[in-house]
C-alpha cells in the first residue's frame, strides 16, 4: 500500500487502522491480544507504516476508545430520537442496550483506566478526556430532553453503566487460563455470560433508585 500524503488520505489511513484494530480485537477475543503487527496486516499496511499515524499501540487503542464514545453517543441519540417522557427504566434499557452493542468499547473502558491514559503523552490524554466528556455531556443532554430524569441523574447513570459494562465484559470474556479452569469447575464460571441481561437488570434497579433516594432525587 502506498504512503498516504494528503491530509484526507492520512485521515482515511488512520481510520483504516482503527477499524483493523477493532476487527482484530473481535477476532481474538479482546484488546489485550492486539499487536501492531496484527493490526497492520489486517489493514493491508506495511508493519512499519503504523508509526506514521500512531506513535504506539497505546495511542492507537486510546483513540479507538475515543471513537467508541462517539459511537455510544450516536447510538443513544438515535434510539431516543423523537421520544419524550421516557421513564428511568426505559432510559436504563436504552443505555444498557447501546453500550452492550459495543463490545470492543466495553473492553477498552477497562484498559483506558488501567493504563492507556497513563501510557500516552499528556496531549493525547487531554484529547481523549475532552472527547469522552463532551460525548457524555451530549448524550446526557439528549436523554434529559427525552426523559423525566435530571442531568445529574443521567450522568450518574452513564458513569455506573460505563463501570459495569467494562467489568461485566471482562468477567464474561475470561482469559484462556480461566476458561480452562471454568471447564474443570463449571460452578466457578457461572458469571461468564452475555453482559446484556445482567447490565439491563442492574441499571434498571439503579435508575429506579435515582428518583427515590440520594442527592439526585432532591435535585429533581
Amino acid at each position: 500500500m502506498q504512503r498516504a500524503r494528503s491530509p484526507e488520505n492520512k485521515a482515511r489511513r488512520a481510520e483504516d487502522l482503527l477499524r483493523a484494530a477493532e476487527a482484530v480485537a473481535l477476532e481474538l477475543g479482546g484488546v489485550r491480544y492486539i499487536t501492531l503487527a496484527a493490526v497492520t496486516d489486517q489493514a493491508g499496511l506495511h508493519r512499519t507504516g503504523v508509526r506514521r499515524y500512531y506513535a504506539s499501540k497505546e495511542q492507537l487503542l486510546l483513540e479507538l476508545a475515543e471513537r467508541g464514545w462517539g459511537q455510544w453517543r450516536d447510538a443513544v441519540k438515535n434510539e431516543i430520537d423523537g421520544r419524550t417522557g421516557l421513564t428511568p427504566t426505559e432510559v436504563a434499557a436504552v443505555v444498557s442496550r447501546t453500550l452492550s452493542s459495543l463490545p470492543v468499547f466495553c473492553d477498552l473502558l477497562t484498559h483506558t483506566v488501567l493504563h492507556l491514559e497513563g501510557d500516552v503523552s499528556i496531549e493525547h490524554a487531554r484529547q481523549y478526556k475532552t472527547t469522552a466528556i463532551a460525548a457524555r455531556d451530549d448524550m446526557a443532554a439528549a436523554v434529559s430532553r427525552a426523559s423525566t430524569l435530571t442531568m445529574e441523574q443521567i450522568i450518574s447513570l452513564l458513569a455506573v453503566a460505563g463501570f459495569l459494562g467494562a467489568g461485566f465484559w471482562q468477567v464474561a470474556n475470561p482469559t484462556p487460563t480461566l476458561a480452562k479452569l471454568y471447564e474443570e469447575k463449571p460452578s466457578w464460571g457461572h458469571a461468564t455470560t452475555d453482559i446484556g441481561p445482567r447490565l439491563d437488570a442492574v441499571l434498571a434497579t439503579f435508575a429506579a433508585g435515582l428518583t427515590t433516594t440520594g442527592p439526585s432525587a432532591d435535585a429533581g
